[in-house]
Order: structure tokens, then C-alpha cells, then sequence
């Protein structure tokens, strides 16, 4: 199915690029998007300075500056070391973290000192306490300014992806949207709020077929239905940006009000707020051990890993392309035949020396110095 995401991508970039323009006009030209970013990782440095933890956080973006390239070069510049990588999307998709993990990875095998960096990822956060809290926290308020706050439907509205995303390719996306979803509503009526929803996926843009129900349609039926109050919730999106104030705002509540829908209230993005943020320090703090060569780890404990693991963690040669023997050593007569041939005796040696030493009913002990494997 590889063959089709290409295609695909260029038909929604080509569409997407005129709905964008016209987008951005209608909320003053220009997105709060990178803004927030920025003082989100601020606020995320100040949350981990709080628990004692020195960190520096680089926001990279996959389609304006600054870019990822730009961000690895900085983080070079400041010789940083150890890297958590924290995609800003609670749910993993291959279309959004997927996509920039993706242009990581190939930074990470084309550069070798950024190669050389401790990195681990948190590919999404959908299920952490905090963040369903927090979404929770500003779902009660919007509901609060009903005068009864169980009456609105909560109406979640989450970002598309093509059908064939999930169908053909494996996309836990829609899985892990649903799964969100339905931990928000046991937090919210753990607190009182028996409030009914519903939920729709938004900006769907080409030819192609998204996940459904969409968040139009959606619309179109709960007004069918009779319904007249919403609380509306930008379930995917942690920052403002032109699909939340000019998709949802606008086209969205416009089209409410034409299907009966009266009474609109939308949460916020959660942007800075602290519940939200403190958790997402709390993530970066839990991933931090995982800086330790976990595939190592795992090895070492005899779990199973996945390939990519083992070539990493060995990082895999040609023997052809291995240097044996330095060259200051060649004029001693010290070769790589004799290398071999001295390695090949050693181990006769070492497997000669442990069968005796079982015959004899010891055992062999051996100082675990990783010097002697090297």
C-alpha cells in the first residue's frame, strides 16, 4: 500500500494549501500555532526546573520554521546529549507523529553526531491522568455555563485521517481517539457530569475518504435530532490554530445554528494550562531512563526486541568495511589475518578451558568487564 501515501499526500497538500489561504485570512492572516509552541516548551522547562531537572526544550515544526533541521543544528550547538522527543499530538498517527518521527529518524542515521545523542520518544500521551484531567477540568467549565450543566451534548470534534490510513496501513489513531474520549467522560462523570456526546473527525480535505462520522454530517444529525445545546470540544488539538478558530468557530458554528443547534460553547485548546503542562514535564521525567540503552536492557534480560534494536544497539558492518587492526600497528607485523587468527585461538582456548572446567565440576567465572568483549 506504500505506493498510494505518496499520491495521496500531494492531493491533500495541493488541496489543503487554497483551504489554508483562505482559512488564515478569515482569523487576521496569521496562526497563534508557533507562539504557543514556544511557550509551551517554556513552560514545560519551568515545570521540570521546579522538580530540579536542568532541561532546554526545542520546538521543531514539520512544515515552517523553525524545521527540524534547524532545531537538531541548535541542539548540536549547545552540545546537548541526552534528547526526549515529545510529539505535541496526544494520539499517535502515522500522518502527524508518525510523520515527523519519520523525518527524525532519517536525520538520525544521515548525522552521526546526532546519531551519537541518548534519545528516547513518547510517541503519545492520550491515556496519561493529567492530560484527561485537564481536558476534563476545561469541559466542566464550559458545562458550568449552562444552567443546567448535564443538559449540552459534549461534541468532540478530533482531526481526520484518510480511511485507508487505518484500514490498510495499521493507524492507531481512531482507536486511541475513541479510547480518549471515553476516559474524558468516566473522569467527567466520576464528577457529576452525565452529559451525552458524540464524536466526528474535522478537516477532511481531497477526493480521498477520511474516518467518519464527519464532523459536518455529525452536526447535520444532532440537529436532526432535535438537540439545541453543545458544548464543543477540540479534542485533538493542545494549541489554537486556524482549525479550531476558523473551522470550528466559523464554518462549524455557522453551519450549528442553520441545523437548530442554539445554544454553543467551545472549549479552549489547552495550550498553557498547568495541569496540562505539569503532566507533560511528568511524561518527559518518566521517559528520561529510557535514555540508558533500553534495547541493551532488554537484552540483557533476554526479552525479545525487534531488529531494528539489535542493529542499533551493535550497529551492524560489512566485515569487510571493519578495521581490524589500527595502521601505527601493521609495521609490527600485527595484521588482520593474525588479528583473526590470534581471536579464533583465544576462543578454542576459552571453549577448551570451560569444557575442562566442567568436567572437573566447576565452573568457569568470568569478570564481566564489557572491556574484554571490545
Amino acid at each position: 500500500m506504500r505506493w498510494r501515501k505518496k499520491p495521496l499526500a500531494f492531493i491533500i497538500a495541493k488541496v489543503r494549501a487554497r483551504t489554508s489561504k483562505e482559512g488564515y485570512k478569515a482569523i487576521g492572516g496569521g496562526s497563534p500555532q508557533l507562539t504557543t509552541t514556544i511557550k509551551q516548551g517554556e513552560a514545560i522547562e519551568a515545570a521540570l526546573a521546579k522538580q530540579g531537572l536542568r532541561a532546554r526544550c526545542y520546538v521543531a515544526m514539520r512544515y515552517w520554521e523553525p524545521f527540524t533541521s534547524t532545531a537538531i543544528a541548535q541542539m548540536k550547538a549547545d552540545g546537548i546529549r541526552n534528547l526526549v522527543v515529545l510529539p505535541l499530538y496526544p494520539q499517535f498517527s502515522i500522518s502527524t507523529s508518525g510523520s515527523s518521527l519519520r523525518l527524525l529518524e532519517k536525520y538520525f542515521y544521515e548525522d552521526q553526531e546526532f546519531n551519537e545523542m541518548k534519545t528516547t520518544v513518547i510517541p503519545a500521551w492520550y491515556n496519561r491522568q493529567g492530560y484527561i484531567a485537564a481536558m476534563a477540568d476545561t469541559i466542566a467549565a464550559e458545562c458550568n455555563k449552562f444552567d443546567d450543566p448535564t443538559a449540552p451534548t459534549i461534541f468532540f470534534s478530533a482531526h481526520g485521517v484518510p480511511k485507508s490510513y487505518v484500514k490498510d496501513l495499521g493507524d492507531p489513531y481512531v482507536e486511541q481517539m475513541e479510547a480518549c474520549v471515553r476516559f474524558i467522560m468516566e473522569d467527567l462523570k466520576e464528577r457529576g457530569y452525565s452529559n451525552p456526546h458524540a464524536v466526528a473527525y474535522q478537516s477532511r480535505v481531497g477526493p480521498v475518504e477520511w474516518v467518519t462520522p464527519y464532523t459536518d454530517d455529525k452536526l447535520r444529525e444532532l440537529g436532526e435530532q432535535g438537540i439545541k445545546k453543545l458544548v464543543v470540544v477540540p479534542i485533538s488539538f493542545v494549541q489554537e490554530h486556524i482549525e479550531t478558530l476558523e473551522e470550528i468557530d466559523m464554518e462549524y458554528r455557522e453551519l450549528a445554528q442553520e441545523c437548530g443547534i442554539t445554544e454553543w460553547q467551545r472549549a479552549p485548546a489547552l495550550g498553557l494550562n498547568e495541569r496540562f503542562i505539569d503532566d507533560l514535564a511528568a511524561a518527559v521525567v518518566e521517559a528520561m531512563p529510557q535514555l540508558v540503552l533500553p534495547g541493551g536492557r532488554a537484552i540483557n534480560e533476554g526479552n525479545a526486541v525487534s531488529l531494528r534494536i539489535v542493529n542499533d544497539l551493535v550497529n551492524l558492518y560489512k566485515k569487510e568495511e571493519l578495521r581490524l587492526v589500527p595502521e601505527s600497528l601493521k609495521m609490527w607485523g600485527v595484521t588482520p589475518t593474525a588479528e583473526l587468527i590470534n581471536g579464533r585461538a583465544a576462543m578454542v582456548t576459552l571453549a577448551a578451558a570451560t569444557l575442562w572446567g566442567g568436567l572437573q565440576g566447576k565452573v568457569l567465572e568470568l569478570v564481566s568487564d564489557p572491556r574484554f568483549f571490545n
